[in-house]
């Protein structure tokens, strides 16, 4: 008999490429995913991955599983969304993903305010860049940054929230040492999934030729903050941030708009309610922060 937690390891694994990327986000460790697979396998004698130094590469077989595993797991969530849509209890868990910015500099205090409101509710916040899959249940609230609502999938009720602005930032150290000559150029901070804003460019600072790179958000911070160079960061980090001012001669760009997205039935239960409707309260207090238009910390 084929157990159903297989199949998830299965489908984590064929949409990810990775094991690591599976792993992740699963919450376990690799072992625990390549065990799983493994058992998969030798119960249906079939192959269904080829092992890639690039990733895994799903065979034939393993197409065929997948069309499968995707109905039973759209059963299987839409089953639960209607029991869990039934709950009116506060008790339970509550998963929320974001991208890592949002949770570890904008919401996290927000987060610890809400947990000591309802204590009966755990929190798992899931911080990750790529988008995480409501519909699979791998989530019960997504706070994503949307450039285009039009994007918006159609299955997910959309609570809209506010505008964000992101502005070009040096450390307040560097900013010194350009102004006083010691320096006639600064190095753009390119975090290179992203890459450098067309707008970023036309300030009083004369860019440097060689950038420095990153794929990380934090270290991509801590970079600027260790007067590395210059780059685009949202308001809302760069301002609140001591360390850090605006780049003389640059301007504030739209970044996006912050939506609060449920799906289907999970969002009538009580405690996605509650959470939902506490971070939209906090999200409309944070609107000067999120636009820029505090004085950035002296």
């Amino acid at each position: 008999m084929i157990d159903w937690d297989d199949v998830r390891y299965f489908l984590a694994v064929a949409r990810g490429g990775s094991v690591r990327s599976a792993a992740e986000r699963l919450g376990v460790n690799h072992a625990t995913v390549l065990r799983r697979v493994a058992q998969l396998e030798n119960r249906l004698g079939a192959r269904l991955f080829d092992r890639l130094p690039s990733g895994y590469r799903i065979t034939g077989a393993g197409q065929e599983v997948l069309g499968l595993a995707e109905q039973i797991e759209a059963s299987s969530n839409q089953l639960e969304a209607r029991i869990i849509g039934r709950d009116q209890g506060v008790r339970g868990l509550l998963r929320v993903t974001m991208a890592p910015t949002i949770a570890t500099h904008l919401l996290m205090p927000d987060f610890a305010a809400f947990a000591q409101l309802h204590p009966e509710v755990e929190i798992s916040v899931l911080s990750l860049d790529e988008p995480v899959n409501l519909t699979n249940r791998e989530a019960d609230v997504a706070i994503r940054v949307v450039y285009d609502r039009n994007t918006l999938p159609p299955n997910l009720h959309g609570l809209q929230g506010p505008e964000l602005y992101s502005g070009v930032y040096v450390s307040r150290d560097l900013l010194a040492a350009w102004r006083t000559g010691e320096c006639e150029r600064v190095r753009w901070i390119v975090k290179d999934n992203v890459g450098l804003h067309n707008w970023a460019h036309g300030g009083e600072i004369p860019a440097a030729e060689v950038p420095f790179r990153t794929t990380s958000a934090d270290a991509q911070i801590v970079a600027v903050r260790k007067a590395m160079g210059m780059t685009t960061l949202p308001c809302f980090v760069g301002d609140a941030d001591p360390l850090l001012a605006r780049v003389p001669g640059t301007r504030l760009r739209p970044h996006g708009t912050l939506w609060i997205l449920t799906q289907g039935e999970t969002r009538k239960t009580k405690r996605v309610r509650l959470f939902t409707d506490f971070v939209s309260r906090r999200l409309t207090a944070y609107v000067p922060l999120l636009a820029g238009r505090i004085d950035p910390v002296d």
